[in-house]
């Protein structure tokens, strides 16, 4: 089950569902875990193969290849030139790069016209987190007084979504 709240977008004046986690994020130790009890291989030895992946995979991607991982996607590097650009293309040199990321691109596989992603399951089920904690986010129970209905800030008030 997937979760979302609703946000208000001030430049809109309209309220529109934002997908949000819950929990605490899942560490290698419960990643393994689950790993493990669904395949052939130790919760050590897969905590062993996860670590090295992210080793392999800077190393690849340091000499300038992209790394496809099946069922996973495909990841790589891009750079940010905040305020260096040229007026030439020589004048682009390294020392223009202000920063690098990693990009990752979902695996997809393609039925007629239709695209579905790896890590999207067939059929995801989406609830709204206010209907099921009664807080808005904010950690003030949905309804209190000078909130809006649902739990929004009342009208005339900006949303403090983060």
């Amino acid at each position: 089950m997937a979760f979302f709240k609703p946000i208000y977008k001030k430049l809109s004046k309209l309220w529109y569902p934002q997908a949000i986690t819950a929990d605490k994020p899942v560490d290698m130790d419960e990643l393994c875990e689950q790993i493990a009890l669904i395949s052939t291989v130790s919760k050590g030895d897969t905590k062993a193969a996860l670590t090295a992946l992210g080793q392999v995979m800077g190393t690849f991607m340091n000499a300038g290849r992209s790394v496809q991982v099946e069922g996973l996607g495909t990841f790589y590097y891009t750079c940010t030139s905040e305020g260096q650009g040229k007026a030439t293309k020589e004048e682009v040199t390294a020392q223009c790069i202000t920063g690098t990321r990693v990009r990752f691109v979902p695996e997809s596989s393609r039925r007629g016209n239709t695209v579905t992603r790896g890590l999207i399951g067939d059929n995801v089920t989406w609830r709204n987190i206010e209907t099921l904690s009664k807080l808005d986010g904010t950690g003030t129970p949905a309804g209190t007084p000078g909130t809006g209905e649902d739990g929004g800030p009342a009208e005339g008030e900006e949303g403090s979504f983060g």
